[in-house]
Formats: structure tokens, C-alpha cells, sequence
């Protein structure tokens, strides 16, 4: 099973005169709908948009793995673990809330900051809070995150070229930047597709592209 979501189809979201501006992937706030509630383990998929000098003010998270992919500009990291770190493109940033963390994220750069901020669920929900960041992720090393049994794949491809996505209980494909054709269907920026128990799947770059891909086995939840 193959499910579209196209990037006008996201639910709109942040403060626009503030300078935040989110388009939300999955049911948040007000856009409540049943049936988008998770995908496995994926609970968000944020497409985040920060003008110089806004950002989100502390705020408290628990029992969620929160991954950060910056697309442009650079983000301020700070939270109540003690870590402050600047994340920026190619960097993945993951916080690990468990049982309580609180964080800010600031645009604190001259230039407009884009990111892509995704929460999955544990398999154990708890515990301390965790971080980690990977400076400069390359595409043949996935980033795994056991905590929620998932694994990041990033794809970046020039136009023409094709790469096999793992078969997977489920697997949760974004498309950051560029164009790419999977099983017939042309994806653009902020385009997704969520696929189930499919397998011998392939991207076709129809320009140059940036993708973000979940991998996730079933054991992290129903779709």
C-alpha cells in the first residue's frame, strides 16, 4: 500500500507574524483527523520555517524521539540537559525527551532558517533524556535509531539517477528539495509517501533531489 500526501495538503500551523511558519504532516492543534494520527513510528513531520531572529521559546516535550534535519540557514539548539549546539545542513540532530526535557530553538543567523523536524515514539517510553548529533551524515550511512526501531536514510540524487529503497514493514519517504518518481507517482518539496509491506521499490530523480527516508519495522507500531 502506497499513500500520497501532497505538500499543499499539510496542515498549516506556527505564528506567522512572529516569523514561525509549520506546514504539519500528521494531525496536530486543531487539524485533528483520526485516521493521521501516526505512521509506525512517526508521529510529526514538521516542514519548519524560521525568520532571522525567531524562534521557539522553551518549551517541555516527554516520551518522544525528536529528530532535525536543517535544510537552510542554521539552528540554535539549547535545552535542560545542558547541551547547546548549532545544527546545520547535513547535520542530524536527535534529542531523546523520555521522561521530561524541555528546549529552545532559535533562528539566531542573518539568513531565513528551513528545517525539517520529525518525532517518532520509543519502544520504551522513559528514562533519561538523551543527545546526539552527526555532523555531515553521508548517503551510504543511514543514522539508526534503535530507541524507536527505525533507521534515517538520506538521498541525495542528481537528475536521472535511480536508488532502491529498503523493503520494510514501512517505510516514510520526504521529499526535502528537487523531484523524484516512485512507483509512477512524480513527488516535489514537501511531498511524502507513506508505503506498507512493499517491497523492490526505486527512486527516480527527475531533478536533482534531497530525500529523507524512514525505515521502520512493524514492532513500532500499526500505521
Amino acid at each position: 500500500m502506497i499513500r500520497i500526501q501532497r505538500g499543499g495538503e499539510r496542515y498549516p500551523g506556527g505564528d506567522p507574524e512572529a516569523g514561525i511558519e509549520t506546514r504539519h504532516a500528521f494531525s496536530f492543534g486543531r487539524f485533528y483527523e483520526p485516521d493521521n494520527l501516526r505512521f509506525g513510528a512517526l508521529l510529526a513531520c514538521n516542514e519548519e520555517r524560521l525568520a532571522p531572529g525567531a524562534g521557539f521559546d522553551e518549551h517541555p516535550h516527554s516520551h518522544t524521539e525528536i529528530v532535525t534535519w536543517v535544510v537552510e540557514g542554521e539552528l540554535t539548539h539549547r535545552d535542560s540537559a545542558g547541551h547547546a549546539t548549532v545544527v546545520r545542513p547535513g547535520d542530524v540532530q536527535r534529542l531523546g525527551s523520555a521522561s521530561g526535557v524541555r528546549h529552545v530553538e532559535r533562528n539566531d543567523g542573518p539568513d531565513p532558517l528551513v528545517f525539517v523536524q520529525m518525532w517518532l515514539a520509543p519502544l520504551d517510553p522513559g528514562g533519561e533524556p538523551s543527545y546526539e548529533i552527526v555532523r555531515g551524515i553521508a548517503d551510504a550511512t543511514p543514522y539508526a535509531l534503535p530507541e524507536a526501531g527505525a533507521m534515517l536514510h538520506v538521498r541525495r540524487l542528481e537528475q536521472g539517477a535511480r536508488t532502491a529503497l529498503p523493503d520494510a514493514d514501512h517505510l516514510y519517504v520526504h521529499v526535502v528539495r528537487g523531484t523524484v518518481r516512485l512507483a509512477g507517482e512524480e513527488l516535489a518539496p514537501g511531498d511524502a509517501a507513506r508505503t506498507t509491506a512493499e517491497q523492490g521499490l526505486a527512486l527516480l530523480a527527475t531533478a536533482d533531489a534531497e530525500v529523507l527516508v524512514w525505515e521502520m519495522r512493524s514492532a513500532s507500531g500499526g500505521v
